[in-house]
């Protein structure tokens, strides 16, 4: 599921939207009131629900190193890896998440250094009904882009903000709590 030129989505689990207001979200970081949506190449990262705690992680031509690629992504897993618990695995196979196409006129692209999301800070109104997503597991199959399950996702995490590949986190205050550091041996 990804927007069409011209067009952006916003993913969510309410079919029943209509008008998308600006709103400063419960988990800003910025003081603005924004309408939210994603693009082409950032849609993968909210083929989850809503709350499910994610850390992706995918190859920057030019930047990532081949170690990294290899110790990150995995050899021979493709350029992307998205990694949640296995306490979410039911709900990425049950929750039914729907795509709302939205007019990219409205928006600007937001964050730095490179642009994560756009931006309006007007109301919207989507271009017609939402779509379903459909299997969100098959979504990323069909995109070639490897989900990994853990037991926890702080160890991934950590290993991924310390490497040349391009990261995001998401929703990552739904993690289980980081496990305890390994006890000294003396």
């Amino acid at each position: 599921m990804r927007p069409e030129p011209g067009q952006l989505l916003h993913f969510s689990e309410d079919p029943s939207i209509t008008r998308f207001v600006p709103h400063v979200a419960a988990t800003a970081q910025q003081p603005g009131a924004y309408v939210w949506a994603v693009d082409h190449d950032r849609a993968p990262d909210y083929w989850f629900p809503r709350q499910c705690p994610r850390a992706m992680a995918w190859v920057r031509p030019g930047a990532t190193t081949d170690a990294d690629r290899d110790r990150i992504i995995g050899v021979g897993c493709g350029d992307r890896v998205h990694v949640i618990e296995f306490a979410w695995w039911e709900a990425m196979r049950t929750t039914r998440l729907y795509a709302y196409r939205l007019p990219a006129e409205p928006f600007r692209p937001f964050g730095e250094p490179e642009p994560h999301a756009h931006v309006a800070t007007e109301p919207v109104e989507p271009l017609g009904p939402p779509e379903p997503a459909g299997d969100l597991i098959g979504c990323h199959a069909a995109a070639g882009i490897q989900l990994r399950l853990v037991d926890n996702l702080w160890p991934f995490w950590d290993r991924v903000i310390e490497s040349s590949a391009g990261f995001s986190g998401i929703r990552l205050r739904n993690a289980r709590p980081r496990p305890a550091p390994p006890a000294e041996v003396r």
